[in-house]
């Protein structure tokens, strides 16, 4: 789908997409209700950030406990350990970007491609999307790759459309925002890390979920990386129903997300977290 020729205002209007924005509006509301947010609403948000960090790099196929994510400090070895350091560093970043973002999306990008693959690509390509020629590692999107220059094209495009805003539900634009930079993959590593933190930073920056504590990452990873490729396949279609079947998928995942807060908050409120 090229977002610069369909704007993010028309796709609220897709069948089902109301009633996802609806829903998903209803979940995050009982998350930041709950009489512990009003308390401990930095505890909820921290314990957030490690739940959706675990869920973004079990996508990327580096599945720990949630335990085990918590308990290792040491994230600089080959393989999944540089996965995992790699999502927990890029959802440290992500709210420190928020003003950037709405100025220079591509910038945000450019450093969240950077944090994500500090150590682990050749330096001339971290930060910047790929050339022509250039190879992409993302074994978990096995969706036909796009030119380096139809890319560029519209990487350009749906920036252009970020600063300015739109009327478009946060939900929607999140949605855009991922399922386009994974069916792009901009640069030569870590794009599905990417893409996912980028869809963090809309849901905050858009006022839906200000304190962080609605993680769609965990809502992906619960849903299964079969449902997420099938979904992300739809998106790619580019038809009506494959587009707004993703942005129910995106909501379904924002709605578990704010579940297991949540979740946090009620075994806060018992004493047993």
């Amino acid at each position: 789908m090229r977002t610069n020729a369909d704007p993010l205002t028309a796709l609220g209007a897709l069948p089902g997409v109301a009633a996802s924005v609806d829903s998903v509006r209803k979940a995050v509301d009982r998350v930041y209700g709950h009489r512990v947010m009003r308390r401990r609403s930095t505890e909820i948000t921290s314990e957030a950030a490690l739940r959706g960090a675990r869920g973004s790099a079990a996508l990327a196929g580096a599945d720990w406990a949630l335990e085990e994510v918590r308990r290792r400090t040491d994230f600089s070895g080959e393989g999944e350990p540089r996965v995992v350091g790699a999502a927990l560093r890029l959802t440290a970043e992500a709210g420190q970007l928020l003003a950037v973002w709405r100025q220079s999306p591509l910038r945000v990008l450019a450093r969240l491609h950077l944090v994500a693959a500090s150590g682990a690509a050749p330096d001339e390509a971290v930060g910047r999307p790929r050339l022509a020629d250039e190879p992409v590692d993302e074994p978990l999107v096995t969706l036909p790759l796009p030119e380096a220059g139809e890319m560029a094209g519209r990487l350009e495009g749906l920036a252009g459309l970020l600063p300015a805003g739109s009327g478009a539900p946060a939900l929607v634009t999140a949605a855009v925002v991922h399922g386009e930079l994974l069916a792009l993959r901009p640069f030569g590593s870590h794009n599905g890390l990417v893409a996912r933190t980028a869809e963090r930073i809309v849901l905050i920056g858009s006022g839906l979920d200000p304190k962080a504590v609605c993680p769609s990452e965990v809502g992906h990873a619960e849903l299964g990386a079969g449902a997420y490729a099938e979904a992300l396949a739809g998106y790619t279609s580019g038809t009506p129903e494959g587009v707004a079947a993703w942005i129910a998928h995106c909501g379904r995942a924002v709605e578990l997300g704010a579940r297991e807060s949540t979740a946090v908050c009620e075994a806060l409120q018992r004493g047993a977290a």
